[in-house]
């Protein structure tokens, strides 16, 4: 196979695949009960936290290994300055686009945001993996970065029903909730071709870029997420969406790499 095809193919993949998730509002006709909007809310928190361990912090401590017991700097502190984005966001938007909520992003505006940016370093992932191949140019290469975009690509299935679920609630739309979600994901191949070309000059950057969205995804499930996921009957359906979610990410994280 021509070593562009696996280029095009995987790039191509990972936006597929968040589309495809989003694509789950359309089997709900109807709004969902106040018990199924606390299973959504507690699954994508799970998924939420498991992918910010497992696809984002992990990687961002692994990466900084040359700095031997300061590996955990660049972790922290873009977890600290990925949740600082993420209010600043909240607070600056709504004021320059004149948006209706003046106290601040809706809780849907929030998630649409820090999905996005989770989608950020994990297209530059794919872009520098296909990047490094073609300076190294073997085919093994190519088949090893073709195998993370698959691996991020499954990931990003449950990740896409995570998003337009709660934003099909927002806007009793599963046509906007659909575009919501395939506009966050379409950020995944752009930054994957920008990764392509820059891969020497941003691989130093990712384990910042990595722990970076993992701050904003941390940061949206412990103000927004988890609060809304309880049910006010008190019952534990939220709170087992939330394991779910948490342990099919992991799985998934785990499994594929």
């Amino acid at each position: 196979m021509n070593t562009t095809i696996y280029v095009i193919i995987g790039i191509s993949f990972i936006f597929l695949m968040t589309t495809l998730g989003g694509a789950v509002v359309f089997l709900f006709r109807k709004p969902a009960s106040a018990k199924v909007n606390s299973l959504f809310l507690g699954f994508a928190s799970g998924l939420m936290i498991a992918a910010s361990v497992w696809s984002l912090i992990i990687p961002a401590i692994s990466q900084s290994e040359g700095m031997g017991g300061l590996n955990f700097l660049p972790a922290s502190l873009g977890i600290v300055l990925g949740a600082a984005f993420l209010v600043v966001m909240d607070k600056v938007l709504p004021k320059l686009f004149k948006l209706e909520n003046k106290n601040g992003l809706s809780k849907s505006g929030k998630l649409f945001l820090a999905v996005t940016l989770h989608n950020v370093p994990e297209g530059l992932a794919v872009g520098l993996a296909f990047g490094n191949a073609v300076a190294v140019g073997q085919t093994s290469a190519f088949i090893s970065a073709l195998w993370l975009a698959i691996g991020i690509g499954i990931q990003n299935l449950p990740e896409g029903g995570a998003l337009a679920l709660p934003l099909r609630e927002k806007y009793a739309s599963r046509v906007k909730a659909f575009a919501f979600t395939a506009l966050s994901g379409i950020v995944e191949p752009i930054m994957a071709v920008a990764g392509v070309f820059l891969a020497g000059a941003l691989s130093p950057l990712m384990p910042y870029l990595l722990a970076f969205s993992a701050g904003s995804m941390l940061l949206v499930v412990a103000h927004e997420l988890v609060p809304d996921a309880k049910d006010e009957h008190g019952s534990y359906i939220g709170s087992w969406g939330f394991i779910v979610g948490f342990v099919l990410m992991m799985i998934l994280d785990v499994a594929l790499g």
